[in-house]
């Protein structure tokens, strides 16, 4: 059986930029890419925390230390610069794969610099 699991995401993320006449895409600081591994051209969910939008595009690389996360193309209608977003990869696993299958967490500041990360996520409490 194969199973589609979480296989990095950076959380509380903040837009940068919306540009609707871009190709499209989301750029995403090169260093924030690297940290999570997610590869450029490589599918990506967003979820926007501000106004509850989630829609599907692809990673491109920004330059690395610059904090960018631009919203292009057609997605700029969903996110707007100062929306908090989370942006998700998911993996196809093997059973066996997923037995043993840890996410990339990443956690990023108000200005998108890594405050830490994780492989794990909480229990949620009652």
């Amino acid at each position: 059986m194969q199973m589609n699991l979480l296989k990095a995401k950076i959380h509380r993320a903040n837009v940068t930029q919306a540009e609707l006449h871009y190709e499209g895409s989301c750029a995403i600081d090169g260093d924030l890419l690297d940290l999570a591994g997610i590869r450029e051209y490589e599918q990506i969910h967003i979820y926007n925390v501000n106004n509850g939008e989630r829609f599907s595009t692809y990673a491109i690389r920004a330059d690395e230390g610059s904090g960018v996360i631009s919203i292009n193309g057609a997605a700029a209608h969903r996110a707007q610069p100062g929306d908090i977003i989370i942006i998700c990869v998911y993996g196809v696993y093997a059973e066996a794969e997923a037995a043993q299958h840890k996410p990339t967490l990443v956690y990023v500041d108000r200005h998108n610099k890594v405050t830490h990360t994780k492989h794990s996520i909480p229990k949620q409490a009652a």
